[in-house]
C-alpha cells in the first residue's frame, strides 16, 4: 500500500456538485486536494461497465498526468424495478444532443420508466445509490470504497438543494428526498462520526478508516 505522502492528491472530477461534496468530506485532514479542471485535464470517456472501472479510468488519468495520487467516484443510482438502470449510465440519461445534461429530464426519464413497469407502490419503487471511490497512483496500484445508501424513489421531484437525482430520492429511515436536505445533514460526516448518510459519505468514511486514521 502506497503511503500518501505531502497531504497532496487531485480530486479526478470536472463535476461541480461531487467536487463541493469531496471538498467538504476532506476538509477536516488538512489536504491540499485539487481538481482535475484545475490542473487542465480533459475528462477521459468512460468506457467501463462497472463502477469500478469507470472510477479507475477516472482515478488513473488524472493520477499519470500529474505525478500525484488521485481520488475520484463513479456512482449512479441503482433501481430495482429498472433491472438496475441506470446505473452506470445514470448520467448519460441526462445527456442532451448538445452535449450538456438536464437532469431534469433524466428523472423524468426514469419516473417514465418505472410506470412503464407498474411500479406505482413505494415497495415497488426501492432503489439504492451506489458511489465507489478509487483511489489510483502513478504507477496503476488503486484501491477501491464502496458506499450504498438504499431509499425509495418519489415522484413528482421535491427539494432544490443537491444535485443530479437528489430530488427523486428519499433515503431509508427519512422523510425527506435528498434534494431536500442540506449537505451537512447528506454527506456531512466527520471524523468520529458512528455513520454516514449518503452513498458517497459512506464510501468516504470506509476510506477515511483505512488511509487516515479515522474511526
Amino acid at each position: 500500500m502506497h503511503p500518501l505522502e505531502g497531504k497532496r492528491f487531485v480530486v479526478a472530477s470536472h463535476n461541480e456538485g461531487k467536487l463541493r461534496e469531496f471538498a467538504d468530506l476532506l476538509a477536516p485532514f488538512g489536504f491540499e486536494a485539487k481538481s482535475a479542471r484545475e490542473y487542465g485535464l480533459p475528462e477521459p470517456e468512460e468506457t467501463g461497465t462497472t463502477f469500478e472501472e469507470n472510477a479507475y479510468i477516472k482515478a488513473f488519468a488524472a493520477a499519470k498526468a500529474t505525478g500525484l495520487p488521485a481520488m475520484s467516484d463513479d456512482s449512479g443510482l441503482v433501481v430495482d424495478a429498472l433491472d438496475g438502470a441506470p446505473g452506470v449510465y445514470t448520467a448519460n440519461w441526462a445527456e442532451k444532443p448538445d452535449g450538456s445534461r438536464d437532469f431534469g429530464m433524466a428523472m423524468q426519464k426514469t419516473e417514465d420508466a418505472l410506470q412503464k413497469a407498474g411500479a406505482t407502490e413505494p415497495a415497488q419503487r426501492t432503489g439504492r445509490f451506489v458511489a465507489v471511490i478509487c483511489l489510483a497512483f502513478p504507477d496503476g496500484e488503486a484501491e477501491y470504497y464502496r458506499g450504498e445508501a438504499e431509499g425509495k424513489l418519489v415522484w413528482p421531484p421535491r427539494g432544490e438543494l443537491g444535485f443530479g437525482y437528489d430530488p427523486v430520492f428519499v433515503p431509508d429511515g427519512y422523510d425527506k428526498s435528498f434534494g431536500e436536505m442540506t449537505a451537512e445533514k447528506k454527506h456531512g460526516w466527520k471524523p468520529g462520526d458512528a455513520e454516514a448518510l449518503s452513498h458517497r459519505a459512506r464510501a468516504f468514511k470506509k476510506f477515511a478508516e483505512a488511509r487516515l486514521g479515522s474511526a
